[in-house]
């Protein structure tokens, strides 16, 4: 079967590597934890999975909050910020008639504003992943995309990665209106004929894409959460093809921090308690360039930094 005429979900699907037998796509997005225990959050963890963070982070967290980090009125904003991310990603605009077809997979993505800026950069023939491990930041992902409403009953993905097809639960609906409900509900293209959309809730340190599946990785505002976050990067680039590119934007120290055991020391409690790693200059640069990549950039500003490169 073509892609073109298989759902965001059956395409997300056959990038894992590890497909699961009866996908879980209930509430919407490919859900691939359920209601796994998890080890005890942070402060910011915590706040990132609440149900009151997600309603306003789109509209006064992330541009409030953002802005004023990347030096706000002289930073860029938040849509100069997207433009920024798709051309050095390699990705098209909005507008554009003719639009790369890639898979990209935007990593810790919240309720989905970035990943929505990406795939319209995207073909209609491409594909984009937003991948969270929040619930309620998938919900309201999924609420804020054209087309996917979560479906009342259960259903599935079978036979996957050749031939697949969607499953709900036996209902009195005969088989081929039932698939046809079920499809209907992923989420679509963007409006301007962007890319399709899959939202998979997942382990962003612990990625469960198979080697080399996506043409370009994204992970905004996110980094300096994850209690790994050099592993967090390995799975990054396990998950780029050769060529592709990798995009982070994260925290930035503004000033250094006396080196040595106390400077250790200081930095551990302080990421201890807020659950935040605050990255020094050079720290995300190198670790890039440690990886592999080449032609690693940055651009500074007062309190982040935008870091991107090619796995070579």
């Amino acid at each position: 079967m073509s892609t073109s005429v298989r759902t965001p979900a059956e395409r997300a699907v056959g990038l894992l590597a590890d497909p699961p037998d009866e996908p879980d796509l209930s509430a919407g997005y490919l859900d691939l934890l359920g209601p796994a225990t998890e080890p005890p959050p942070s402060l910011a963890q915590s706040a990132m999975r609440s149900t009151f963070l997600p309603q306003i982070y789109e509209k006064v967290w992330r541009p409030a909050g953002f802005n004023l980090a990347k030096g706000w009125p002289i930073g860029p904003d938040t849509a100069e910020e997207h433009a920024m991310a798709r051309d050095w990603l390699g990705l098209g605009q909005p507008g554009e008639s003719v639009r790369p077809a890639l898979n990209v997979l935007d990593v810790a993505c919240g309720p989905g504003n970035v990943t929505r800026a990406l795939a319209a950069g995207v073909g209609a023939d491409g594909l984009v992943v937003g991948l969270d491990a929040s619930a309620t930041m998938l919900s309201r992902a999924v609420s804020r995309s054209p087309g996917p409403r979560p479906l009342a009953g259960a259903e599935s993905l079978r036979d996957l990665p050749g031939g697949a097809r969607l499953r709900r639960r036996p209902t009195a609906q005969p088989h081929a209106r039932a698939v046809a409900e079920a499809a209907s509900q992923q989420p679509r293209a963007a409006e301007d004929g962007g890319a399709p959309v899959c939202y998979v809730r997942g382990n962003a340190v612990d990625l469960p894409f198979r080697d080399a599946a996506f043409d370009a990785v994204c992970c905004f505002g996110a980094l300096y959460l994850f209690d790994d976050p050099w592993r967090a990067v390995d799975g990054m680039t396990r998950v780029l093809k050769p060529g592709g590119r990798l995009i982070i934007l994260t925290s930035r120290r503004p000033f250094p921090v006396p080196a040595g055991p106390i400077g250790r020391e200081v930095r551990r409690r302080a990421a201890g308690f807020t659950g935040l790693t605050v990255f020094g200059d050079g720290q995300v640069t190198g670790a890039l360039a440690e990886r592999g990549f080449t032609g690693v950039r940055r651009r500074r500003y007062p309190l982040m930094q935008l870091v991107a490169g090619q796995r070579a």
